[in-house]
């Protein structure tokens, strides 16, 4: 079986030849390559073996990048996004939850070692677990996960989209930092366990307070830290504004502020790779997930391989905001 599934084909389209889209910029590329000539690479993981909800996350990769190839390239702040790589979908095994990561761990260590920030378009959460692994053999790794579950179960009946967490801290992950967690949507036992891992939560409500403190907050518990890996969990967003997700429930983030949480978190010389993961396309109504997925994807790129502060510039409006932006 090849390494790659599908190739997307990337094109542009537009009434004003002076809009340049993302369907402008992205370029296909190839595992064989150094990807030295790009600063980031999409890397496509249409997998959702190990939803617990309600799947449809394999769908995703095909959705986000249908949807961010008409997204304008010009940040605001930041300028235009450069020419970036799309490797494609990732070929993953279908039959069980463990042998879906052993096979994507070949591939993305693969794309770790080459010269570009990789940007996994998930599937489902469990999927975190190939993509961080191959950083741990390099140096030591935090995460910080935007997201509304804390995903550490234990692994005793089996592994899922609910345990990533739990299996990176069994094969060594420094520190563990989740900003967007919520009352009720996770068990005490877990909260504990991750006390008893050192690791920080951040509640929905505090980024509602004081977005750029959550973010600081975070980033405390991973100042010794040599590399960080950030993943957005759609769920992390407000149910009403992004139903298309395998757990949707009311009282998450903003679209707004999951974009400025990006923006901030990935505006990071320790930045190893991003993900966005948990998208449902067929759960989605009216493509307001998606849209929501790619354009997180333009900011968490943007900030990456922009080079400029986030918090430098502009009128940034962290304190609440619309929750369909």
């Amino acid at each position: 079986m090849s390494a790659i599934e599908r190739r997307y084909e990337w094109h542009h389209e537009g009434s004003d030849p002076n809009d340049e889209t993302f369907g402008h910029v992205v370029e296909p590329v190839s595992l064989d390559d150094s990807l030295g000539h790009v600063p980031a690479v999409l890397v496509g993981e249409p997998y959702d073996g190990a939803v617990i909800g309600r799947k449809g996350a394999a769908a995703a990769p095909a959705a986000i990048r249908r949807e961010l190839q008409g997204i304008k390239t010009h940040h605001l702040e930041r300028g235009a996004v450069p020419a970036i790589g799309d490797i494609g979908d990732l070929s993953i095994p279908a039959d069980r939850v463990e042998r879906a990561q052993d096979a994507v761990e070949e591939r993305t260590r693969t794309i770790h070692e080459r010269n570009a920030l990789p940007v996994f378009l998930g599937g489902d959460n469990s999927l975190t677990v190939p993509n961080v692994s191959p950083l741990l053999d390099s140096g030591s790794v935090g995460v910080i996960s935007i997201d509304a579950h804390l995903d550490c179960r234990a692994t005793d009946d089996g592994v899922s989209s609910g345990t990533p967490y739990r299996q990176l801290h069994n094969r060594g992950l420094d520190s563990l930092a989740v900003i967007g967690a919520r009352p009720f949507e996770t068990s005490t036992t877990y909260v504990e366990y991750l006390r008893e891992q050192d690791g920080t939560i951040v509640t929905a409500e505090a980024v509602r307070q004081d977005l750029s403190d959550a973010v600081e907050t975070a980033r405390d518990a991973l100042a010794a830290v040599e590399q960080v890996y950030v993943s957005l969990d759609v769920d992390a967003i407000d149910g009403a504004a992004a139903p298309g997700v395998s757990a949707p429930t009311p009282g998450g983030i903003t679209s707004r502020e999951a974009f400025e949480l990006l923006a901030q978190c990935c505006f990071d010389d320790r930045i190893a790779g991003v993900e966005v993961v948990e998208c449902a396309p067929p759960l989605d109504r009216g493509d307001r997930t998606v849209r929501i997925a790619s354009r997180a994807v333009a900011h968490a790129i943007s900030a990456a391989v922009s080079g400029t502060d986030p918090n430098v510039g502009g009128n940034h409006n962290t304190n609440g905001g619309s929750s369909d932006d």
